[in-house]
Order: structure tokens, then sequence, then C-alpha cells
């Protein structure tokens, strides 16, 4: 180990055996070094220091991808080079992502997936805002042509979004208006949805996979209700769907559930290539229903290292690689093998979730049927002397990342606890976790008093 730890507060000392003559024996933290120092050197120090890092196998909170087979790092190695946005210097990996957005518009139904458009974006968060923005652009360029005023645009979505949709409203001046979630309506489901539409709605987002809990949101049910709000009023609002996880599990594992394309309404759709597209870090994708509904100035034509190439993005420079290990994956597995994959996961996560339902304090929002994420809470009454932040704690000393938080707006007071279960949770890792929740559940019962609190009052957890 070459980080023996901290010298004087500001320094990291180099273990002597690591230390070649001439080299310096510790490094500051947070300033330049002086002097070089060998490779080897430099590279134990970082790699001591990431130890400190969580398994990532155990980690329940993230939905990002943790794992690839060996010929996939090997593609990965031998691409980390490639700037996705450099299309003259790439062209073959420009045209394998061209293909794999349609390709991706093909899974989601698109009337003719040749005359889609699509992207990849550097997450699923980047591709939600190329979706919103296009939907504002849509927006402006209708009111413009009518003469009306085009300065409070606002977008409508549930109260348990994912906070990449708070950043867009932030940072593209829209009206964010959050329909909340409640006990009786779990998700966004239409429910008085006419209450918060108004002409200067730009559109309406709906989920595959509330980060939250893991639910759907009823598309083709939100739809129907924009039908009526259309029929009493004439606005026309379009939808986007937010499938970030869902994108990549409805189509393989509940085929017959229409959210996607065959929704008239659902304009553009999407999806996290590194989430349930099993790719490392990362990938997003975006698709448009087809030309029409992708305003053409948001495409920019731009000469760059030497080529004249269109570029829809919010960045200049991103790995290439990852498109790649994409299309690796849709040839390696297939239709067949993805509903392998994520089906497998969804089971896991039911066995799991009827493991947690049986156990006496606990109650379910959700069973994980949806995608492979539920979350629970305490039951009224379970306990006095401690919380599911408690339980995150404990399950956190035993290498366990199994986060608690409050959930949104009108539901603050109720605090959930959540399990994403990724490809590589297998069957027996989930009986083990279950062995510890059970016998961390029985410690907390055991306790005379309240857990003993360090003066935190909130958790220590973002979506």
């Amino acid at each position: 180990m070459a980080m023996q730890g901290d010298d004087g507060g500001d320094k990291l000392s180099i273990n002597p055996v690591f230390v070649r003559p001439g080299e310096a024996t510790s490094y500051p933290k947070d300033r330049f070094p002086q002097e070089e120092s060998l490779p080897s050197t430099a590279y134990q120090v970082v790699h001591d220091r990431a130890m400190l890092d969580g398994n990532a196998r155990l980690n329940l909170a993230t939905f990002v991808g943790t794992w690839m087979d060996d010929e996939a790092v090997r593609l990965y190695t031998e691409a980390f080079d490639k700037n996705m946005v450099d299309k003259d210097e790439y062209p073959a990996t420009a045209e394998i992502e061209s293909q794999c957005a349609t390709m991706i518009a093909d899974l989601w139904h698109a009337p003719d997936p040749d005359a889609t458009i699509g992207t990849s974006t550097i997450g699923s968060s980047e591709a939600a805002m190329l979706g919103g923005l296009a939907m504002k652009r849509r927006w402006r360029h209708a009111r413009t042509a009518a003469g009306k005023p085009v300065d409070k645009p606002n977008l409508v979505l549930s109260s348990a979004v994912q906070v990449c949709w708070e950043k867009f409203c932030n940072y593209f001046d829209v009206e964010p208006r959050f329909v909340p979630i409640s006990h009786e309506h779990k998700v966004l489901d239409g429910f008085e949805l006419e209450k918060y539409i108004d002409e200067n709605t730009i559109g309406v987002v709906a989920i595959m996979g509330v980060t939250y809990t893991g639910m759907y949101e009823p598309v083709k049910k939100i739809a129907a209700k924009l039908d009526e709000i259309e029929r009493d009023t004439g606005l026309d609002i379009p939808i986007h769907v937010d499938g970030a996880s869902g994108g990549f599990i409805a189509p393989f594992c509940q085929p017959e559930l229409e959210w996607d394309f065959r929704v008239d309404r659902v304009v553009s759709i999407n999806t996290s290539g590194h989430k349930y597209g099993l790719v490392y870090p990362g990938l997003g994708w975006v698709v448009w229903r087809d030309k029409t509904v992708l305003p053409d100035d948001l495409v920019f034509y731009v000469s760059y290292l030497g080529g004249d190439m269109p570029t829809l993005a919010l960045n200049f420079s991103r790995p290439g690689a990852q498109v790649l290990l994409q299309y690796y994956l849709f040839l390696r597995l297939g239709a067949d093998g993805y509903q392998r994959v994520q089906q497998s996961c969804l089971d896991v996560a039911q066995h799991l979730a009827s493991g947690i339902a049986a156990m006496a304090p606990f109650e379910l929002w959700n069973d994980g049927s949806d995608i492979p994420v539920f979350a629970w809470y305490l039951k009224d009454g379970a306990s006095k002397n401690w919380t599911l932040y408690d339980l995150a704690d404990r399950l956190r000393l035993r290498g366990w990342l199994v986060p608690a938080y409050p959930m949104p707006d009108d539901l603050s007071g109720l605090t959930v606890q959540r399990i994403v279960v990724r490809n590589g949770l297998s069957r027996d890792l989930a009986d083990q976790l279950l062995e510890e929740i059970t016998s961390q559940v029985a410690f907390l019962d055991s306790l005379d008093g309240p857990m003993p609190r360090d003066g935190k009052t909130t958790p220590q957890f973002t979506h």
C-alpha cells in the first residue's frame, strides 16, 4: 500500500516500499507537486485512495452499470481515444451511432424507424434536456407564428421526477409545474392534469421508471387525459417519455405495454445506455418520432477538425467508446438476450420485495414488477427506537448500500428505502441481503432505547 495516511492534515505520505531514490516522500493533497514521480508510484497512490470507495456489486442505490464482459472491456480499451462528436475523424463510429439510434427507434415502435432522428449523449440527463429543448423550441415557434408571447413557458411533470428535469427548467427558463404524488396516486396518472395545463405548456413528461420507486407512469392514460383537455380547450400538448430505466426494460419484458411511439402524443423518448442498456457510464440516447418534431434550428452544421457535420448535443467532446459498447451489446445479446438479462433482474427484485414484505415492520410501496426497483416504508408504530436511516447505516457497515430518503412534496413526511437490482445481483446475493436485513432488524428491535444520533438531520443521499 503506497498511502499511509495524512501528514499534517494536507499531505499524502508514501509508503517507503514504493519510494525510489530522488522521489518525494509525500504529496500535497490539493496542490501540484513540484517534482515528477514514477508512474508506478503515482498509480499506487491513486489506486489506494480509490480503495475507500464502496463495492460496486453491493451498491443497490445506483442504476448505473458496474460490469461488462471481457470482450467489451477489450473493445473499450481499443476505443478510449475516440471523440464521438468528431464524426469526420471517426466516420465508422458515427455510422454505428446512427444505426444504434435507428435500432432503438424500431425497438420503441416508431412509425418509420428510418425516418426518425436520434443521437447519443453523455447520459440520459443530457438526452432528457435535448427532448425538453425541442418541445420548448416547437412551442416557441408556434406561439411566434401566432403572434403570441413566448416569455412564460411551463413544463408539467411529477413531483417525483428525477433532478435532471429540475435542472432543465432552471437552466432553460421553464416554469416547472409539479403534480404531487400521493398514496392514492403514486405516480402521475392524469388525475387533475387539467389544473396544470395552459397555453404556455410546452409538454408533459411521463416517466417509465420513477427514480424514487421504480414505478411506471401510465403514458397511454396520460395521453388520453390530454386528448380530453384538447377537446375542451383546443390545446395540443405533446408528451416526452423519460425512459431512462424503463426504455430498455419494457420492450423486452412488458412488450404489450403501450408507452412508446405507439402512443400518438409521444414525440420523443430518452433512455440511459449505461443503466439497463448495460453499458459502462457515460451513455444516453434520445430519439424523436420523426424529423418534423425536432426543429431544424436545434441542429448545428459546423466545420470542425476538417469536416462539416451536423451536431445535436450540449457538449462538444465526449467518449465514442460507449457507443461502440452499446452496438456490441445489441449484437451480442439481441432481443432474446436482453429479455433474459432484464427478466432475471425483475425476478430477483420481486423475490427481494416478497422477502421484505414478509418482515413485520415493513410495508411495500411497490413490488418491483415494472423496472427491477422497489421501495418500502415502516408501518405505523413499527418501532419507536429506530428508523429506516438506522437500518441503512447498519447495512452500510456490512458493505451494502441501500439508501433511505424522504418522498417528495406532499409525501415528504414518509421515508422509504429502495433497492435497485442490476445485472450481477444474483439470487444467492439477494438471499444473503435478506438474511442481513433480517439480522439487522432483529438487532434494532432489541434496543432498549432510541438509536443514538450523530446530529445529522437530513439523509446523505440524493437522486
